[in-house]
C-alpha cells in the first residue's frame, strides 16, 4: 500500500528542492533558476537547471529531470519509500504506519532478515578470530603488519574450520534454513547436507555506504582454492553496485578517491592515513561502481598491482572512470608490486609523493599503446600513430582534443597538423572498441557522433504529447485557448494520460498546477523521469514569436487530436461500434480547421 498522496506532499513541500539539491551539486543563481554541473553525466559547463518555483530539476545536456524524490531516487539508488522517509525525518514529518501488500511486506522483511543473519555472522567472525582455533589468521593478519585498531575497524574475523560452525550458531538463535538458503552464506546439498560457505578462511566483512553488513569476502589459510572466495549475489548484495571501504572512505576530507584491486591493499592504506582508499569486489570495475564513487569525488587514482594483470585492469577502468566523468590517473608502484608492499618498503612520505606525480590515465593508455610497436621502424611508428590518432578521439571537446594532439605530436616528434589531419580522418563515426558505449539520457543521441535517430511515427506522436503537456505550463492561457478541442482523454499513451489527468484536474480545480505533485504520484525513479520529461520537453531552434508558436501549438494539437481520434476510430472499428466510429469520423474531418490563438500576455515565448 502506498502512503496517503496529503502526506507525501506535506514531505514534498516541507523540502526545497534547491536545499537538497544544493547538499550535493554546487548550484549558482541564474536569473529565476539554479544552475550546476550534472551529477548524472560528464560536463564541463553547467547544464544541470533547479526551479524552485516549479521544484523540479532538469539537465538540457541528459534530458533527466525530476522532483526532489527522484533526485535522490537516482543518487543515492533509493527506492521511493526510502527516499519518502529520508526527506520525512529532514522536514520533521511523523510518516504513518504503512499498510503494505502481502508480498511487499514478504521482500521487506526477507531482506532486514538478511541484514541481521549478515551482522549475527560478522560479529561471530569478528570473536572466532580471538579463539585458540585462529592462530594461523591471527598470525597471517600479525604478519600483514595490522593493528589490534584496525582490526576492530574494519571487522576482521575467522571462519572456522569446522565447516558448519556458523550454520549451528545461527540455527541456536532460532533462524530457519528458508532464510538462511537467501543469505548466501551457507550452500544445502542433498548428499552432504548444509554447510558454511566459508571456513578456514581470515573474513573481511563488506559494508555498504551506510554501514551495514551486506556481504563477505574471505582470504584461505593454507593451500585452498580459490584464494579469495566472496558472498554470492543475495537480495541485499550486488557487488557491481558497491565498492569495498566505501562507508569509511566517503568521510575523507581528501578531494580524490584512491582505487584499489583487494582488501587488504584497501585496509593497510587506511591504516597508513590514507583512509580515501576503496577496492572493488572480486570483479573488474563496473560503471555502476563508477557512478557511485562519482557522487563522492570527480578525481580518482588507479593505485593497481604494477604487474601484467594490474596494467590490463588499468586499462579497462579508465574508460569506465572517464565515461562517468571521472578524472583518472594511474600510480606508478615499481619497483614494488602492490600498494602494501610499497608502504611498508619505502613509507608514508614516498607514497604520498607517487600521488603526487600520478600519472594522466591517457598517457597512460598511451605509454602501453606505445609498447606494441617497434617505434625505430617505419612502419611500426606509422601503425602506433595512427592507433594513437584513434584513440584521440575520445575527447569530444574541440579544446581539449587539440590540446592533446599538440602534447602528444611534441612527445612523438611528429607534426600536430598531420596528426589533426589523421584523427579527423577517422571522423566522429569511428567507434574505439576500448572505449565503452555512450547515450545521452533520451537514448536518442551518441556521444561520439551526435547522430540522432530518426523518429518513428510512435516516437513523434510521444513528443507531441510531451510538448503540448509542457507548454500547457509554460505559455499563459494556453488552457483556455484549448478548451473544447482538446482534453486529457486526447493523451492516450497511459503514463501521459495519466499525468495529463492530473494536469486538467488541477487547472480546473485551482487555476494552477504543480508538476513536482503530479511527479510523486509515481514510485519508480523510472516512471517519475518520465513523468518529469513531460514538462520539460522544448523545440530545438531559436525563442520563438508569439506567431511562431501559435503555429507550433496548432499543429502539435492537431497531432495529438488525429492520434486520439485515429485510436478510438480503431477501438470502435474493433468493437462495431458503428454509432461512435461514424462521430469519429466526423471529428477527424474538423482537425484540418484547428486554429490556435494566444491570448496577448507581456511573458515571454520560448519554444
Amino acid at each position: 500500500m502506498r502512503y496517503p498522496d496529503e502526506i507525501i506532499e506535506e514531505v514534498r513541500q516541507k523540502n526545497n528542492i534547491v536545499d537538497i539539491v544544493g547538499s550535493y551539486v554546487k548550484l549558482k543563481k541564474t536569473g529565476s533558476n539554479y544552475m550546476g554541473l550534472c551529477p548524472f553525466h560528464n560536463e564541463k559547463s553547467g547544464s544541470f537547471s533547479v526551479s524552485e518555483s516549479r521544484q523540479m530539476y532538469h539537465c538540457f545536456g541528459c534530458g533527466v529531470s525530476g522532483n526532489v524524490f527522484t533526485f535522490l531516487m537516482e543518487y543515492e539508488n533509493y527506492t521511493f519509500v526510502e527516499a519518502l522517509k529520508v526527506l520525512a525525518e529532514k522536514a520533521g514529518v511523523t510518516l504513518p504506519e504503512r499498510e503494505e501488500t502481502a508480498e511487499g511486506k514478504r521482500r521487506a522483511d526477507e531482506r532486514n532478515a538478511i541484514l541481521e543473519i549478515n551482522k549475527e555472522a560478522a560479529t561471530y567472525y569478528y570473536y572466532n578470530l580471538r579463539n585458540e582455533g585462529a592462530k594461523a589468521a591471527q598470525n597471517y593478519l600479525l604478519g600483514r603488519k595490522l593493528t589490534p585498531e584496525t582490526i576492530k575497524s574494519f571487522g576482521l574475523g575467522f571462519s572456522g574450520k569446522g565447516g558448519g560452525e556458523l550454520y549451528n550458531y545461527l540455527k541456536g538463535k532460532g533462524y530457519k534454513d528458508e532464510i538462511l538458503k537467501e543469505s548466501g552464506l551457507f550452500t544445502f546439498d542433498e548428499a552432504r547436507g548444509v554447510y558454511d560457505k566459508f571456513w578456514n578462511r581470515v573474513m573481511f566483512p563488506i559494508f555498504d555506504v551506510n554501514n551495514r553488513v551486506i556481504g563477505f569476502g574471505g582470504r584461505v589459510m593454507g593451500d585452498g582454492k580459490p584464494k579469495y572466495l566472496n558472498s554470492p549475489e543475495t537480495k541485499v548484495f550486488d557487488k557491481s553496485r558497491n565498492l569495498y571501504g566505501l562507508n569509511k572512505a566517503r568521510q575523507s576530507r581528501e578531494k580524490y578517491m584512491l582505487c584499489c584491486e583487494g582488501y587488504m591493499d584497501v585496509i593497510s592504506m587506511h591504516q597508513a592515513g590514507f583512509t580515501n582508499a576503496v577496492a572493488s569486489l572480486g570483479t573488474a570495475l563496473t560503471g555502476l561502481q563508477a557512478a557511485l564513487l562519482k557522487r563522492y569525488t570527480d578525481t580518482v587514482i588507479l593505485t593497481y598491482d604494477s604487474d601484467e594483470a594490474g596494467v590490463k585492469a588499468a586499462l579497462r577502468a579508465i574508460p569506465i572512470f572517464r565515461e562517468a566523468g571521472i578524472t583518472t590517473k594511474v600510480l606508478n608502484l615499481k619497483p614494488h608490486k602492490d600498494p602494501d608492499e610499497f608502504i611498508k618498503n619505502e613509507g608514508v612520505e614516498a607514497f604520498k609523493k607517487r600521488i603526487e606525480e600520478a600519472e594522466n590515465s591517457f598517457y597512460f593508455e598511451i605509454r602501453v599503446l606505445e609498447q606494441n610497436f617497434d617505434l625505430n621502424d617505419p612502419d611500426g611508428r606509422t601503425k602506433f600513430h595512427n592507433e594513437m590518432a584513434k584513440k584521440l578521439l575520445v575527447f569530444t571537446d574541440e579544446i581539449e582534443r587539440g590540446n592533446y594532439i599538440e602534447a602528444l605530436a611534441a612527445k612523438y616528434f611528429i607534426s600536430a597538423e598531420a596528426l589533426t589531419k589523421k584523427v579527423n580522418g577517422y571522423g566522429a563515426g569511428y567507434i574505439n572498441p576500448a572505449e565503452p558505449a555512450r547515450s545521452s539520457g533520451s537514448g536518442q543521441e551518441s556521444s561520439t557522433g551526435g547522430y540522432k535517430k530518426k523518429k518513428t511515427g510512435e516516437e513523434g506522436i510521444k513528443e507531441s504529447q510531451r510538448l503540448l503537456l509542457t507548454w500547457l505550463l509554460d505559455v499563459p492561457g494556453l488552457f483556455d485557448s484549448i478548451n473544447g478541442i482538446i482534453d486529457e482523454n486526447d493523451f492516450v499513451t497511459p503514463l501521459y494520460h495519466t499525468v495529463a489527468t492530473s494536469v486538467f484536474e488541477e487547472y480546473r480545480n485551482t487555476g494552477k498546477v504543480s508538476p513536482a505533485r503530479i511527479i510523486s504520484l509515481f514510485e519508480s525513479k523510472e516512471e517519475q523521469a518520465e513523468a518529469a520529461l513531460l514538462f520539460n520537453t522544448t523545440l530545438s531552434g531559436e525563442k520563438q514569436s508569439k506567431e511562431e508558436l501559435e503555429l507550433s501549438i496548432t499543429e502539435t494539437v492537431k497531432k495529438v487530436k488525429k492520434n486520439s481520434l485515429d485510436y478510438e476510430s480503431k477501438k470502435a472499428s474493433e468493437e462495431g461500434n458503428m454509432s461512435a466510429f461514424s462521430d469519429i469520423i466526423k471529428e477527424q474531418a474538423k482537425i484540418q480547421n484547428i486554429k490556435i490563438r494566444l491570448k496577448q500576455t507581456e511573458d515571454n515565448y520560448n519554444g
